[in-house]
């Protein structure tokens, strides 16, 4: 990789930190933990994590493959140390002292399978790392990407509730892929630069409760309602989109790897002291009548500092949010149902 590429990448993972916040000798000791890093979103999420200049120590866990995963890692030349963790009785190690634990951990998406469908194998991976997170560093933002996110923020919820170490400011789902897609797929449609796009994405992160609020856009563009119904439609289908152009080889690692890198820089920099970050966030939330809600979120030095409203929503909005509250409901029960199982 030619060294302007390199910083570019490390620059859009690590956002408009000034520059003198790359000295090591400034730069607060950061331990990320990724639980699942030998997987498909895992081990790009773990090159990404290594290119951050936030992150001191990455440690990378998964039941078996990690050691190579981690040498291969380790050999980037940027600031942080990386070690590799295999099997449950090391999942302690990998843990212990970690700021942000990111899991990715799960089975992938497969032609025709919908996010539910995944639902019983990722919802006890969850469980158990949640148990062990509680356990060995129940002070860590817990950044959960396994699907159903839906299902499986609430799951951990009530792992960390029954453990005692439930703190609805440290536990997020990460949703970022979604305005991701938005951003993109706007940008396309209203000819404008991508870089300087904002869509906010809220409701959940499955089918119709992932609702983008094109109506609060930036910059502006002038698109039909027709338009907006399709962006609003390809959104929603982004993972969709991915898994059948992959014919049953794969489903959408790579972006959300770079989606779930992007919010734990964003964890990283609230954790650190850096003003006003704002992302999009699936948390527990009193924006409407469900106990997790995705919308925008600021983040700070103990996670969550404020969840933010709606804002003014058009009526396309108001009857999609209307549409999605009751799925969403539904998927957040699942959840919870399931943690409480013995």
């Amino acid at each position: 990789m030619r060294p302007s590429i390199f910083r570019s990448v490390r620059s859009a993972i690590a956002g408009n930190i000034p520059r003198r916040a790359y000295s090591v000798d400034s730069v607060p000791e950061r331990k990320v933990a990724v639980l699942g890093a030998a997987g498909g979103i895992g081990q790009p999420l773990a090159l990404l994590m290594k290119l951050n200049p936030l992150v001191s120590k990455l440690a990378l866990y998964d039941i078996a493959g990690t050691p190579g995963v981690a040498a291969d890692v380790s050999h980037i030349n940027t600031r942080s140390e990386v070690a590799g963790y295999m099997g449950e009785d090391q999942l302690s190690q990998a843990l212990e002292g970690s700021d942000v634990v990111i899991i990715p951990a799960g089975v992938p998406r497969k032609p025709g399978m919908t996010r539910d469908d995944l639902f019983n194998i990722n919802a006890g991976i969850v469980k158990s790392l949640c148990a062990a997170i509680a356990k060995y560093c129940p002070n860590a933002l817990v950044n959960v990407i396994s699907n159903p996110v839906n299902s499986t923020v609430p799951i951990a919820a009530e792992v960390f509730k029954k453990a005692g170490t439930f703190d609805e400011k440290k536990l997020f789902g990460v949703t970022t892929l979604d305005v991701v897609r938005a951003k993109t797929f706007y940008a396309g449609k209203a000819n404008v630069n991508v870089a300087e796009v904002n869509v906010p994405v809220v409701g959940g992160h499955a089918g119709i409760t992932i609702l983008p609020l094109f109506s609060q856009a930036t910059p502006k563009a002038n698109l039909s309602d027709e338009d907006i119904k399709a962006l609003t439609k390809r959104t929603q289908d982004g993972g969709t989109e991915v898994v059948e152009a992959k014919a049953g080889k794969g489903s959408a690692t790579l972006s959300m790897a770079y989606a779930g890198a992007i919010f734990a820089d964003a964890c990283l920099k609230g954790l650190n002291g850096v003003p006003d970050v704002v992302e999009c966030s699936f948390v527990h939330s009193n924006v409407t009548e469900l106990p997790f809600f995705s919308s925008k979120v600021r983040l700070g030095k103990n996670g969550v500092e404020e969840v933010l409203d709606l804002g003014h929503l058009s009526d396309y909005e108001i009857e999609g949010l209307a549409t999605l509250i009751p799925e969403l409901k539904s998927s957040i029960e699942k959840g919870i149902k399931f943690a409480n199982q013995s």
